[in-house]
């Protein structure tokens, strides 16, 4: 995994596999000190499950990977391995197989007590500190602040929120940020869309830019500026469109055409005038992006302007640090870095030849800066359309002086989201999309979120809408919800019934949770820490998606095979604790996801 150097397997929060890896450890010392091994063997210690409980609770294959340095067959030496081992009350056998496996066989009674440790810790169960003292950066969503989100840039919110979760719940300290792209050409195409559209409002006749953009919001912001400006703005069509270039519909290039507006819009309002347009449609852009996030549960420690790197000579340092290192060269009047002698598939102009610098300059001074802040890792969230973007500013990174793998760039595909058969198309200059604030309303944020995280951030996805509405157990969320207010409506029949939960008698009674069933419970329950710790590490929150599916979908079939309010006091009150447990787990998978567990549905 490429981020092992954020943490180390001594800190493993799964706790029958580190006592087994440290029984393992103890009898490896004793076989160097009897010179069956060797003293300068580092042995690397892997703990699995089995998959058939006739092979025992686990595995490890640590006589397999150390048979070949210790020059001896790996059955002989699992079976030295095993007579090396101390004892320990929660291993009742340990058991060679195969070429050199070693099974261990656990104590069954010990299985109760993770139910003990979940109702005692609570919200803590599954909290490790596993990256303790490691600061990480996680930028995800980032969209130009040019229109309102859509549900593409939905799907980089919940991930990125999730993945920053899961870090933090493991120990990392996690800083969220949102990088605001406020500089550039497509700001100056959003503010000359803005006039233009203030001009129609004034009574100009506008042939209207094929290259705007066109969004109601344009219209909305223009409307705005005009109720406290009246007319103060207005310049005679004429001058506005004298000499432009002719748009793609009649014939010419729309690129070329949209750059000679902005022109002419900096030149007729001046440079003061024009930057209220610009500044008016950059912040209540933001300022929705910002609300939308928020009432989507994300929220961020920092929302980092790019017009800073411009005000504050970030940019000028980051190509100062490049040009001494030897990465920058003329060319055509431009300036170039020499990124193809890095890993790069070609090298990228950084400064043109007018004077302006490119994105990419900007992006290599974010990342520098980034750098000189201290994180431990950068974690860039993306669209899994810039993957092509990665090796340039890996390349930046290490042409600065820093070690590339520290940035970690986690790609996702955008959503696509269906009415019936139909796919909506999602253009920002256009207009013609679905916004997240939209979809928020049709199928909630709960839905969103979780329908969001279910599948790998890289994978294509199809956002269902109508099973992302449904009260039935295929959608996935209201099945995981349901399992929540399933074991409410037992404690609430309990009341109703006139007893209550006695959870001293239900723990000296754990033992008699017998039931396969329980039994499947008690080891679901068990692995939570382990899923939780594996998610995080691997940036994959569809690993807990999956896990709450199973756990509800066990926590189900008890509820329908089994009474839980029965005569006997001391089952009963077993079982209450058990699905307390399951009830705990849920909330704390679902509360990291920031997903609501209601009561009752």
């Amino acid at each position: 995994m490429d981020n092992v150097c954020l943490y180390s397997s001594n800190h493993r929060n799964y706790l029958m596999k580190q006592k087994i890896e440290e029984l393992i450890l103890q009898a490896i010392s004793v076989l160097k000190a009897e010179t069956v091994l060797a003293q300068d063997i580092t042995p690397t210690i892997t703990i699995e499950r089995t998959r058939d409980p006739l092979h025992g609770d686990y595995a490890s294959n640590i006589a397999l990977t150390l048979a070949k340095p210790a020059k001896t067959n790996p059955r002989q030496l699992a079976e030295k391995i095993i007579a090396a081992l101390p004892s320990d009350a929660a291993i009742l056998k340990v058991e060679p197989a195969g070429p050199g496996f070693i099974n261990f066989f656990i104590d069954s009674s010990l299985q109760y007590q993770v139910v003990k440790k979940i109702l005692a810790e609570g919200s803590d169960y599954g909290l490790s500190q596993v990256g303790a003292g490691k600061k990480v950066q996680v930028e995800f969503v980032s969209a130009n602040p040019t229109g309102p989100l859509h549900v593409g840039h939905g799907r980089g919110a919940a991930y990125g929120s999730a993945v920053a979760a899961l870090l933090q719940a493991v120990g990392f300290s996690v800083h969220r940020e949102y990088y605001v792209n406020d500089a550039g050409r497509q700001m100056d195409i959003l503010a000359t869309s803005i006039w233009l559209r203030y001009l129609e409002v004034c009574g100009e006749l506008i042939t209207f830019p094929s290259n705007g953009y066109r969004g109601d919001y344009v219209s909305e912001i223009a409307d705005a500026i005009h109720k406290t400006a009246n007319n103060d703005y207005r310049r005679p069509t004429e001058l506005v469109f004298e000499d432009i270039p002719a748009d793609e519909p009649q014939g010419g290039d729309k690129e070329l055409h949209i750059d000679a507006l902005i022109a002419r819009a900096k030149m007729l309002l001046g440079a003061s005038l024009y930057l209220d347009f610009f500044n008016k449609g950059l912040t209540t852009i933001l300022e929705d992006i910002r609300e939308d996030l928020h009432e989507f549960g994300v929220d961020y420690q920092e929302w980092f302007s790019e017009r800073q790197l411009m005000d504050d000579g970030s940019v000028e340092k980051a190509l100062a640090r490049l040009q001494s290192s030897g990465h920058l060269y003329q060319q055509d009047g431009a300036t170039w870095f020499a990124s193809s002698q890095l890993g790069d598939e070609k090298d990228r102009v950084v400064k043109r030849e007018n004077g302006q610098y490119t994105y990419f300059a900007s992006d290599i001074a974010y990342h520098m800066h980034k750098l000189d802040r201290g994180f431990d890792q950068i974690i860039d969230i993306w669209g899994a359309d810039h993957h092509g973007y990665v090796p340039r500013v890996k390349a930046a990174i290490q042409a600065l002086g820093a070690d590339a793998s520290k940035l970690k760039v986690l790609l996702v595909q955008f959503a696509v989201l269906f009415r019936g058969e139909e796919k909506v198309q999602m253009s920002t200059r256009s207009g013609e999309f679905v916004t997240l604030r939209q979809l928020r309303s049709e199928v909630g944020t709960d839905a969103a979120r979780f329908f969001y995280v279910m599948r790998r951030s890289e994978q294509h996805m199809d956002f269902d809408l109508k099973l992302a509405t449904s009260k039935s157990n295929e959608n996935p969320v209201f099945y995981v919800q349901y399992a929540y207010a399933r074991v409410c409506s037992v404690l609430r029949q309990l009341d109703e019934k006139g007893l209550q939960r006695d959870r001293e008698l239900g723990f000296t009674n754990l033992d008699k949770l017998t039931e396969e069933h329980e039994t499947q419970l008690l080891g679901t329950l068990e692995k939570y820490p382990e899923i939780l710790e594996r998610a995080a590490l691997a940036y994959e929150p569809h690993q807990l998606i999956h896990y709450l599916r199973d756990l509800a979908t066990e926590f189900h079939t008890y509820y329908n095979a089994h009474q839980f309010l029965v005569d006997d006091a001391q089952i009963r009150n077993a079982r209450l604790n058990l699905i307390c447990a399951v009830k705990q787990v849920l909330a704390n998978g679902l509360n990291l996801l920031n997903i609501n567990t209601p009561e009752a549905m």
